[in-house]
């Protein structure tokens, strides 16, 4: 079937095409919170903390302040959509309706750049706390790595429910391990001592002042505004929440609770750690602008070097967290392109006994690794070691904040071209919060090009691009499948075109 005005062709797939990628129902509204939160949670343990280079402690609070503004029109947007559009593609299907197909195909593109490479990002960050605890020597951390990929794989694909039953647990732990920090930091903090212990030296960069009692904005607003990507860190993920539509017991109902849920839980957290783990004796702003395990430097703050293992064991849970449900997330995204013929249909295949995109979660796994090691080993050990974080932090933010551009659009264009279809929830934000959170993506990503360390994965980004974009226009729009997300498109386009007609006409 070939549709003249976007350029694509489709098929109709037999029942057993589905069949073989059929999903089961199982997340409730605090299934759906844990797979927010916990997708969000290790960004408190460790990465949100390199922006004090950038930006002192008060930019990293406005940056921060900033950017949860963009998450709150962002999330209120997705809480209207995901309900009203419940597909598995998420970012993706609300693309796709809102655009035509190469707009669902380039949103689909950024967001499976973001979702490839924060699990590597995070398995980086729990490789550092690792040897630290341990004693380990960091050339092998390729083989831990593997481990931890392997781990977390076999979770989530031996079992919806319990792969839903170890998020809920451990994002709950890791709350716990959050909530027992601010705690024991409380009557340790030194604020002004510790917190404000950056300055600017001669070459515009951070330097440490050993008495403290810097100013809160030592880089100014450009330092706010270069801090932006690092303040990310805290709440990035969070839109993940819709991909588990077609896993949801009733996502009209239960999909809008628990994103708000969620991105309340991370305003409150994001604050917290950002007021609390700078403000300890020994620590400080200057110490973790450079801190891999920022969580952990807290810890031993408070406590001491003699609980390091258990202590370095503690603060591992919100990383765990993150790691197990963005893998989650990464096979549903790169499931839901497969499954309507974006990406090779093989990809979509799901587990005959245990419904899970196993295809999918494995493939975007080895992607993940093999970016990770092609960095360690270009660079050498020792030098990809300690930018190999950063860098691929980098390259996820990049492909998140263009996803993000894109889903704003999205319903920006849903509000007016399909002003009539149910809708269980409205963002009370409504357009204007879509605006803002395009304003402040567009913004974070000209201050990203900024960071030295972001022409190092960027090019990177752009070739998966090109490759993929070449992919879709040869191959790929001639071979999508009328998968939900692609019939409800289609459906609802050509209303739209009716109706945009009959007024043109009156």
């Amino acid at each position: 079937m070939e549709n003249s005005q976007t350029g694509v062709s489709y098929k109709r797939a037999d029942a057993s095409y589905f069949e073989k990628r059929g999903l089961s129902r199982y997340a409730g509204v605090w299934s759906l919170w844990a797979l927010g939160v916990g997708a969000v949670v290790s960004g408190h343990f460790s990465g949100w903390n390199f922006g004090f280079a950038t930006g002192g402690w008060g930019g990293m609070l406005v940056a921060g302040i900033i950017i949860a503004i963009m998450y709150l029109g962002l999330t209120f947007s997705i809480a209207e959509m995901s309900p009203a559009l419940p597909h598995t593609g998420a970012a993706y299907s609300f693309a796709r309706t809102a655009m035509g197909p190469w707009g669902g195909f380039l949103t689909g593109l950024c967001e499976n750049v973001e979702y490839v490479l924060t699990p590597a990002v995070i398995v980086t960050f729990i490789t550092a706390y690792v040897n630290s605890i341990l004693g380990l020597d960091p050339v092998y951390s390729p083989l831990l790595w593997i481990l931890f990929y392997a781990i977390f794989l076999g979770l989530n694909i031996f079992g919806l429910e319990l792969s839903f039953k170890v998020t809920l647990i451990i994002t709950l732990i890791s709350l716990a391990v959050l909530v027992f920090f601010w705690i024991s930091a409380i009557p340790n903090m030194d604020f002004s001592r510790w917190a404000l212990n950056i300055g600017v030296g001669p070459d515009g960069a951070a330097v440490e002042l050993p008495e403290g009692g810097g100013d809160w904005f030592p880089f100014g607003f450009s330092g706010v505004l270069a801090t932006l990507p690092f303040a990310v860190w805290l709440f990035l993920a969070i839109e993940q929440l819709p991909l588990a539509a077609e896993e949801s017991v009733d996502p009209k109902r239960d999909m809008p609770k628990g994103i708000i849920l969620g991105i309340i839980t991370l305003m409150i957290s994001a604050f917290m750690i950002v007021l609390l783990n700078p403000s300890l004796p020994g620590v400080g702003a200057f110490q973790l602008s450079t801190s891999l395990e920022p969580l952990l430097d807290g810890f031993k703050s408070i406590y001491g070097d003699s609980g390091v293992v258990i202590l370095g064991l503690v603060a591992l849970t919100g990383l765990i967290a993150s790691f197990h449900t963005i893998l989650y997330a990464q096979g549903r995204q790169v499931y839901s392109l497969s499954r309507a013929g974006y990406f090779p249909t093989v990809l979509s295949l799901t587990h005959s006994r245990f419904r899970t995109p196993h295809v999918a979660m494995l493939t975007g796994a080895i992607v993940g690794l093999a970016v990770m090691l092609v960095i360690w080993f270009s660079l050498g050990a020792e030098t990809g070691g300690s930018i190999i974080g950063s860098v691929l932090l980098n390259m996820a933010v990049f492909g998140a904040m263009f996803s993000y551009i894109m889903q704003a659009i999205s319903f920006i264009l849903l509000r007016k071209k399909l002003p009539n279809i149910e809708r269980p929830f409205r963002s009370p934000l409504g357009i204007p919060g879509a605006v803002l959170t395009i304003i402040i993506a567009v913004v974070t990503l000209l201050y990203q090009v900024q960071d030295p360390n972001f022409s190092k994965g960027v090019v990177w980004v752009a070739v998966w691009f090109a490759v993929a974009i070449a992919y879709f226009a040869l191959v790929g729009r001639h071979r999508l499948i009328l998968s939900p997300e692609e019939e409800f498109a289609m459906e609802h386009g050509k209303k739209a075109a009716a109706a945009e007609a009959a007024a043109l006409k009156a």
